[in-house]
């Protein structure tokens, strides 16, 4: 009895830890997206001008941040061209999926590879992607254009109508404030352009980010030549930065941060200037930009929903697409009806820190991966080439970089760290890469919980903090330079990170920075989210996955009657 509980707990830890060969990732035809670089660059637009742009940023400059609410959006969008620039190369090692939930199934198992998809699929809405692509480019490109519009019409009359005196406002204008207006006031905080000191503006950083976490969208189209589609990205982010960074100052420009009516900040703050017709404009848009921005989320969410069904880890009726139009209509509606529900259930600000959550746990996986795939031989990563080394290692991925070494001194084990053998990476170095990643992301774990939870105690001279901040500093710094002395692939690419192992690492620090800044009802939710979804993948994935069961995929593509 015992022996049959101990194959079956062997063999379930298999499959949590299998990593998915890059040989046996397609693209079913229900899922192929035709799209030209504009329409591409409509859909990255558009789906980042929305409820970010419209309803996020008044709720964030009246409580949180202020004036000061540019640099975080300035942070935010640091943080994701960052991932972004990750997720273009490991395009370019697996050039036939760039979604995290590839990635990390690809890099880190079946298990995380859940645990990312998962938490991608929140707060994705329904309908007019059931039209067919054709389509509902159509509509979107028309919504997005006259989203634009509108966002033109605020920022150049926002600057008409602004006041630099709303940058430098001091404790003495709050009282006049409260004398004349009969509405709640937010906090006034110490005033001028920071009022709410650096935890608001890292606060404030970690709430903007839900405004860069539709980025992935532009990954939904056929796969081609790589480099137009990163310029298509960045062109896409740097116009949606410079959009978050005008409205966000004229807005505080126009109104003073603590008199901000946050459920409508723009349409309310041309009716204190007095511009009121001017509303109905600043409405037209806000319509236009909710519309294209769920249109948006479909592209991704039908991917996403149906590579995971088809791999097993989801119910497979999701992967089911319909007629002429091959569109996963099944799982468009029932990840529709979940996000209605979840929209009944919470407050927006809170579904918003929860994608932010999801978003950033999703970003630092892909940061994670290619740090690791640049050190590791074979980098095809065909299942059909996997030695039995490399099956070893699926049942501890994560194994520390010693067990590879042989019984030796002290000297050798130092010396194969930082003297390789070998100019090209061989399975060796790449445990040792690995051992020293994993260590490394507990390390700017820890601390980030510490900047987070006492910046003033650390920075003013804490013995304690200020000694364990600095002693960690010192061993990310030691490990780090243990990578960096690690053989890298040679293996050509049409795009690699630059000063690997650096930014894949500043990228993962920024993003448990900001994770650590989300609120405990945030992570509470988040918990939940994630409880629902073990649920699923203990009770149904873990077996049904057909990479485990070696099943070749059934046909989802139905015709209705």
């Amino acid at each position: 009895m015992s022996r049959m509980v101990c194959q079956y707990v062997r063999h379930v830890g298999q499959k949590l830890v299998h990593r998915r060969g890059a040989d046996t990732i397609k693209e079913s035809d229900g899922l192929k997206i035709h799209l030209s670089a504009t329409e591409l660059v409509f859909l990255g637009v558009g789906r980042n001008l929305g409820a970010g742009l419209y309803i996020v940023l008044g709720a964030v400059a009246k409580y949180v941040a202020g004036p000061a609410i540019v640099i975080c959006f300035s942070v935010a969008g640091l943080s994701s061209l960052l991932s972004r620039l990750c997720y273009v190369e490991f395009d370019a090692r697996v050039p036939r999926s760039s979604s995290a939930y590839v990635c990390s199934y690809v890099m880190m198992g079946q298990l995380w590879a859940f645990v990312v998809g998962w938490n991608i699929i929140l707060l994705f809405l329904i309908v007019l992607l059931a039209l067919g692509v054709p389509e509902s480019a159509w509509v979107y490109r028309v919504f997005t254009g006259i989203n634009l519009l509108v966002l033109s019409f605020i920022i150049l009359s926002g600057f008409i109508n602004g006041d630099l005196h709303n940058w430098k406002l001091t404790e003495q204008d709050y009282p006049l404030a409260t004398a004349v207006f009969s509405y709640s006031l937010g906090p006034p905080g110490a005033g001028g352009f920071v009022p709410f000191d650096f935890e608001g503006v890292v606060q404030g950083a970690a709430t903007c980010f839900y405004a860069f976490v539709g980025f992935a969208a532009i990954a939904a189209r056929e796969r081609g030549d790589l480099k137009p589609q990163r310029s298509i990205s960045l062109i896409s982010l740097l116009m949606c930065f410079l959009a978050y960074f005008a409205v966000s100052a004229v807005l505080t420009l126009m109104v003073p941060y603590y008199q901000i009516r946050h459920h409508s900040p723009l349409p309310e703050a041309f009716l204190h200037v007095g511009w009121g017709p001017a509303r109905c404009v600043v409405a037209v848009g806000v319509l236009c930009a909710l519309t294209s921005s769920l249109l948006g989320d479909m592209f991704p969410m039908s991917r996403l929903i149906g590579a995971m069904a088809e791999d097993g880890l989801l119910f497979r009726g999701l992967a089911r697409v319909y007629g002429h139009t091959k569109i996963p209509v099944v799982a468009i509606m029932s990840s529709g009806s979940l996000a209605g529900i979840m929209a009944l259930l919470f407050e927006f600000s809170h579904i918003a820190n929860l994608m932010a959550v999801a978003s950033l746990l999703a970003y630092s996986m892909v940061s994670f991966s290619v740090l690791v795939l640049r050190y590791q031989p074979g980098q095809n990563l065909s299942k059909s080439e996997k030695t039995e080394e490399e099956t070893e290692m699926e049942l501890v991925p994560v194994g520390s970089p010693l067990d590879s070494v042989p019984e030796a001194g002290t000297s050798n084990i130092l010396k194969s760290l930082w003297l390789p053998t070998s100019t090209t990476p061989t399975r060796k170095s790449g445990q040792i890469v690995y051992g020293c990643a994993f260590l490394l992301v507990l390390l700017l774990s820890i601390l980030s919980l510490v900047l987070a939870q006492w910046p003033r105690r650390v920075f003013s001279g804490d013995p304690a903090l200020t000694t364990v901040a600095v002693l960690l500093l010192l061993l990310i710094t030691g490990v780090t330079a243990i990578i960096w002395r690690q053989p890298q692939s040679p293996r050509p690419l049409t795009f690699r990170v630059p000063a690997l192992p650096v930014l894949p690492l500043v990228s993962i620090f920024v993003n448990l920075y900001l994770m650590m800044q989300m609120t405990s009802g945030a992570w509470i939710l988040f918990g939940i989210w994630n409880a629902i979804g073990f649920a699923i993948y203990f009770g149904y994935g873990v077996r049904h996955s057909l990479e485990e069961n070696n099943e070749p995929p059934a046909s989802t593509s139905q015709t209705p009657d």
